[in-house]
């Protein structure tokens, strides 16, 4: 059984919502588990980040990079880094925020750098861009044009259930994509010569 982790920091409830979502996405590839963790409890789970396969970031975005808890939980990992603990891993990730634009794209920049220097294997959403012609609509996939990872936002005087549901289906997708390309590298390290 191939382990995706999604370790995220959610101060509100929305980037959780949007993680379980991911995980939903994760679980739903045969010969894959998902599991969530809040930064918030991670003294209890660097062994399971250390034992998953792919490790899913997620941090809401707050001033326009991740948040703290969620910068705390990065700077926690130094003693892997300097081991490179998470090398070959894959990788990928999502942020959310009260504004359509929030300069989100700061904060999976953010997560694809961490994941670089962990030298973990970066996966992207892997979707075009939606609601970007007249017959596009906040329905589609991607509706924010991320290709680095998932973006989502809902108002921020509202709660995670105003997140719309086109949005959480791109964040099962990373979680689906997450688990696949997982799945395919665990075939290629299994046929590879020794």
């Amino acid at each position: 059984m191939n382990k995706v982790a999604v370790v995220y920091h959610s101060g509100y409830g929305h980037t959780a919502a949007v993680a379980k979502a991911v995980a939903r996405g994760a679980a739903s590839v045969g010969g894959v588990e998902a599991k969530l963790i809040s930064v918030t409890d991670i003294d209890r789970h660097w062994d399971d980040l250390n034992d998953a396969d792919a490790i899913v970031f997620g941090a809401p975005t707050y001033m326009g990079s991740a948040s703290a808890p969620f910068k705390a939980f990065m700077d926690a990992s130094s003693k892997i880094w300097a081991t490179q603990g998470w090398k070959d891993k894959i990788a990928a990730g999502f942020t959310h925020s009260g504004s359509q634009g929030g300069d989100k794209f700061n904060t999976l920049t953010q997560l694809f750098t961490f994941a670089m220097q962990h030298g973990m294997i970066w996966a992207g959403l892997g979707v075009l861009p939606g609601n970007n012609s007249s017959k596009g609509s906040v329905n589609d996939l991607n509706r924010l044009g991320s290709s680095t990872g998932a973006l989502t936002q809902s108002n921020a005087d509202q709660g995670a259930d105003a997140i719309i549901d086109s949005e959480l289906k791109t964040a099962e997708h990373l979680g689906r994509r997450v688990a696949l390309v997982t799945l395919q590298f665990a075939r290629e390290r299994e046929l590879a010569p020794a």
